[in-house]
């Protein structure tokens, strides 16, 4: 089968984009059973591809996405401790069940639960501090501008391989590029973040954008092994020009882990 022509596959990208942007925006403007819901959506789905990826069995699927829609719920309704406490212990009881069904499968279910339940409480925690729209938007557009620019670049410079064992064409100039793309996007995030149009904003913002744009394609680069062990192009068919959903948000998932901790522990969101 003939692989599909470049060109196409950035306009199917830019296309997915232009629907998902506005409601991803829309979500975090709004925040609370909205936001939870995107996110609830999107941790359901990633954690589907992951067991198809996987190999996991019905019963799992079925029991993670239980354990999940719960650890969403309590987040945006609850405690955050409440959802730890539901994901930490779901996550070991299921990893142990899993291991007994299917040999070899409970680190797969332990690992999978934990890369979508983490985000989800992190981003959902995030939006509900005093800053939290502008702070979530902030980690998400660091990781939009990262993968962007990281894109173009490397398409455009190419050069040395990054990690070229697990995904050949991810390139040093590409990576470079989403670091600047992500120190972009604070600079614009001061100017529009209250408090933050000023150089003690920048000081702060900047270094973080810079390590969520370094987190961002380290969480690329492990999506991509991921892929490559289970010999699977994409995780999913759901997203025209990117695949699944974990395509889309393999960058977001580290971030978002990152971020609401730094945020946390600075108090920078309120």
């Amino acid at each position: 089968m003939a692989a599909e022509p470049a060109n196409s596959t950035l306009l199917k990208r830019i296309g997915t984009a232009l629907v998902l942007l506005p409601l991803a925006i829309g979500a975090v403007w709004v925040g609370g059973i909205p936001f939870a819901g995107l996110a609830a959506a999107a941790v359901l789905v990633m954690f589907t591809e992951w067991t198809a990826m996987h190999r996991l069995g019905g019963m799992i699927r079925r029991t993670g996405l239980a354990v999940l829609a719960g650890v969403v719920m309590l987040t945006a309704i609850g405690s955050v401790s409440e959802a730890m406490l539901l994901l930490g212990g779901g996550t070991a009881l299921l990893g142990l069940f899993s291991r007994r069904l299917l040999p070899g499968s409970g680190r797969a279910t332990i690992a999978g639960l934990l890369y979508c339940g983490l985000p989800a409480i992190a981003l959902i925690w995030l939006r509900g501090q005093f800053w939290g729209f502008y702070a979530t938007l902030f980690v998400m557009a660091c990781v939009w501008g990262a993968d962007i620019l990281a894109y173009f670049t490397g398409r455009a410079l190419g050069g040395p391989k990054l990690a070229p064992a697990i995904s050949p064409n991810k390139t040093w100039s590409g990576a470079i590029g989403g670091l600047v793309g992500a120190a972009l996007v604070a600079g614009g995030a001061a100017l529009l973040w209250p408090g933050y149009a000023n150089p003690a904003g920048l000081t702060r913002l900047v270094p973080l954008a810079l390590a969520l744009g370094a987190v961002s394609i380290l969480g690329d680069l492990f999506e991509s092994h991921l892929k490559r062990r289970a010999g699977v192009k994409d995780s999913g068919t759901l997203l025209p020009g990117h695949g699944g959903v974990m395509d889309r948000l393999d960058g977001l998932v580290p971030a978002a882990v990152l971020g609401a901790g730094v945020f946390a522990v600075t108090g920078w969101a309120g």
